[in-house]
């Protein structure tokens, strides 16, 4: 049944599926997420088209990791020298030459571990961005649909795709197509690869902080900007990483 209540249904089993199959893997992204940060690294996050939500759950936010910053297709343009119209392609996305440009733009240090997003895992830029962070010796943890990226040709010139590249590949548990109530003569309706990138984010953050604890030290964490001190010592823990956090939506 299509309603809210219909997708509220659908959509429980598939977090718990997520939960329940991603043990080994959310260990193996922890580790080297926590080894990295505890080494001075940060947590270049990226994700294009709505898979920017999973690198926007990651970075400055309450309750959140401070080393980690957020990369995107509007680096081009807030950070680059591209025109503003660029953004304006529906398939930018699928461009692998802009991907020099962002890792470019982002400038990474040796010692910083990526994280990357995408559904199908097979567009240009993401596949030209993750041979580039596995070329320059970066660790590279992909969130995807294990079911949809198998399903799919490559638009990679390599016919590789994000999972392909990948150290460690957390399922997002989406479906082939991503929604989850079926239409009457076809399609489907309500996505849920949103909602599942949301909780694997906050699980990674969970794991990554334990593992500073069980290294008895404090992990960098956020405070809420709206409570009493928060900006002072959020401001406090982001200088420790001056001019390698960009701020920008």
């Amino acid at each position: 049944m299509i309603s809210a209540q219909g997708y509220a249904q659908a959509v429980r089993p598939v977090l718990d599926r997520v939960v329940d199959t991603c043990g080994d893997a959310l260990t193996a992204a922890a580790d080297l997420i926590a080894a990295s940060l505890r080494a001075g690294g940060v947590l270049q996050a990226f994700g294009a088209g709505h898979s920017e939500v999973f690198a926007a759950e990651l970075v400055a936010r309450a309750g959140g990791l401070v080393p980690a910053n957020r990369l995107s297709l509007h680096d081009l343009v807030l950070h680059g020298d591209a025109p503003r119209d660029l953004l304006a392609d529906p398939k930018l996305e699928r461009d692998p030459a802009i991907a020099h440009q962002l890792y470019a733009l982002a400038a990474p240090q040796p010692r910083d571990v990526f994280v990357m997003a995408s559904q199908s895992g097979i567009n240009g830029s993401v596949v030209e961005l993750a041979a580039l962070v596995t070329g320059h010796g970066h660790p590279l943890i992909a969130v995807t649909s294990v079911e949809h990226t198998a399903r799919v040709a490559p638009r990679h010139p390599s016919g590789r795709r994000l999972a392909d590249l990948a150290d460690v590949v957390l399922d997002n548990g989406a479906p082939y197509g991503d929604a989850l109530l079926p239409l009457e003569g076809g399609g489907a309706v309500c996505a849920v690869s949103s909602v599942t990138a949301a909780l694997l984010a906050q699980l990674l953050t969970a794991e990554v902080v334990r593992r500073f604890h069980q290294a008895g030290e404090v992990p960098p964490v956020y405070l809420s900007a709206n409570v009493p001190g928060g900006d002072e010592h959020n401001l406090a823990l982001e200088s420790r990483y001056a001019g390698r956090l960009r701020r920008t939506a």
